[in-house]
C-alpha cells in the first residue's frame, strides 16, 4: 500500500544536526507511528515527501528552521522575579506559561538565574537550526474510522488511552 491521506504509517527515522549529531531516533524496535494527511503528527515537509511512498522506501531531507522547530524568537526570552518560582528553581528546569499576548501556552526553560531574576526561554531548544531527517517506511495501512475521527493513530490493537 502507498502512503496517502488517512493511512497509518510506521517509520523508523534518524533526526540529526547537519554535523551528524544524533538528536532523536525511532528504531525498528520502537518505530514512530502517525496518521498521514495533515493531522500534525509529523513535520509537514516530511509528510509531503512521504506521500505516495511504500514499505521500504527511504526519504532523506534537510529541514530548514521553518520546516522544523521554527526560527529563534528573541521575544520568547523573558526575565521574571525569582519569587515567582519554587525555591528549588535551577537552570534547565521547565515550566509551562503563556506567551506575552496570552494566546499561546509555551514550555519555558530556565536558562539563567542571577540577581533575583530568572531568565526563561520559550523557544524550542532546536529553534533556528537546520536539521537532517532520514526515514524508512515500514508498514502502511488504512486508518480506522475511529483514528480519523480522533486525528491520530491508535495502538497496535486498535485502542488508545486519551
Amino acid at each position: 500500500m502507498r502512503i496517502a491521506k488517512d493511512s497509518v504509517v510506521t517509520i523508523t527515522y534518524r533526526l540529526s544536526t547537519l554535523d551528524g549529531e544524533l538528536l532523536e531516533e525511532a528504531t525498528r524496535e520502537e518505530p514512530a507511528v502517525y496518521l498521514h494527511g495533515g493531522y500534525d503528527g509529523i513535520f509537514p515537509k516530511v509528510e509531503a515527501s512521504l506521500e505516495g511512498k511504500q514499505g521500504g522506501d527511504v526519504v532523506d531531507l534537510v529541514l530548514e528552521p521553518d520546516d522544523a522547530f521554527g526560527e529563534y524568537d528573541a521575544e520568547l526570552v523573558r526575565m521574571e522575579p525569582v519569587d515567582l518560582f519554587p525555591e528549588s528553581v535551577a537552570v534547565g528546569m521547565q515550566f509551562e506559561g503563556s506567551s506575552e499576548d496570552g494566546h499561546h501556552h509555551l514550555l519555558y526553560t530556565v536558562t539563567d538565574i542571577a540577581d533575583g531574576k530568572v531568565v526563561v526561554d520559550g523557544n524550542h531548544p532546536l529553534a533556528g537550526q537546520s536539521l537532517r531527517i532520514q526515514c524508512t517506511v515500514g508498514e502502511v495501512r488504512p486508518a480506522l474510522a475511529e483514528e480519523v475521527a480522533h486525528g491520530h493513530a491508535h495502538g497496535p490493537h486498535g485502542h488508545h488511552h486519551h
